[in-house]
């Protein structure tokens, strides 16, 4: 078995024989696999030659976010440029929820311009659809971590003495508000802002009661003139504080309706066709994008959609099913 001081010698030798010691730029999220990647590629290249780049998306970003990607880079010692990308953003998901395609217009595309010719090194590894799907060296990004797992990187993190506090959903990754919009960010006022408000407001509920999750979020669903917000938290939380919550998210303007699940579910969704004639598209989306995000089990009915604007899904109601 090969151990992590040597698997971090083997990355480090990678990366000093792919950038041949030029100057390169990091898609820096100030999440975990991307710091790693930073703290390897100054170690390797020298603090001079590297670069971190991070976009912004601003209210559909979480707040302790911006803030720790700068804490993170002056840890480091590392050169940070903030870059803006909410239009590009809300253009991408204006016909439906597209995280890849956001990733790749939005995120990576910002940075790349930005890069100006320079190679942009990114996180992505085998516990994301990126790495699973993509090439260690591809059209000017490089993925140093591409055959490693979270569970490696991490391990990476401890020996080499970096911390990184929770961003967003999860412990596991910094997240995205708009990820929990499951419907066409047709109007950002309206469905990006509960997107935005409910998401913010939930984690800032559970640190103000020291309440520590695992999970947390708030997916947004309904049909496009209905916003429904389903409360996902696990470890599920007492009634008192459930209630809190409850409360709270009720206040949101933008929000018609707000239930906490605590029983399996049944999501109803709408698709195109491309995407409802696709086993393989219909599966990797209710296992991989959709459950791993919800507090409880779920099921899914399809439907195929009659709305030609619509480019991948819409989830317009649920059901109790347990």
């Amino acid at each position: 078995m090969i151990s992590t001081k040597e698997k971090i010698n083997d990355v480090l030798e990678e990366i000093e024989k792919i950038t041949q010691g030029e100057e390169i730029v990091v898609a820096f999220s100030g999440g975990l696999d991307s710091t790693v990647v930073s703290a390897l590629a100054i170690q390797t290249l020298g603090r001079e030659k590297v670069e971190a780049i991070t976009v912004s998306f601003e209210e559909y970003n979480y707040s302790k976010g911006l803030r720790n990607i700068q804490e993170i880079s002056k840890a480091l010692d590392l050169k940070l440029k903030i870059v803006q990308g909410k239009r590009e953003q809300e253009k991408v998901l204006k016909k439906g929820p597209a995280c890849n395609k956001c990733t790749r217009i939005a995120k990576l595309g910002r940075v790349k311009k930005e890069a100006s010719g320079r190679l942009v090194l990114t996180g992505s590894n085998q516990s994301d659809t990126w790495g699973k799907r993509g090439l260690k060296l591809c059209n000017g990004f490089y993925t140093p971590l591409l055959e490693l797992n979270k569970k490696e990187i991490r391990k990476i993190a401890d020996y080499i003495g970096i911390k990184i506090l929770q961003i967003g959903e999860s412990k596991f990754r910094e997240g995205c508000k708009l990820k929990h919009l499951l419907k066409p960010l047709a109007a950002p006022c309206y469905h990006g802002k509960a997107a935005a408000e409910t998401n913010e407001l939930l984690l800032s509920i559970l640190e103000e009661e020291g309440y520590e999750s695992v999970l947390a979020n708030v997916k947004i669903i309904g049909p496009l003139n209905k916003n429904i917000g389903l409360v996902n938290v696990f470890p599920l939380p007492g009634e008192k504080l459930k209630e809190k919550i409850i409360e709270v998210l009720k206040k949101v303007k933008t929000l018609e309706q707000v239930d906490f699940l605590n029983k399996p579910i049944k999501l109803i969704i709408k698709a195109n066709k491309g995407q409802f004639n696709n086993q393989h598209s219909r599966y990797w989306l209710e296992k991989g994008r959709l459950q791993p995000d919800f507090s409880v089990p779920i099921e899914v009915e399809w439907l195929l959609t009659t709305n030609k604007s619509l480019s991948t899904f819409q989830v317009i109601d649920y059901e109790i099913i347990g």
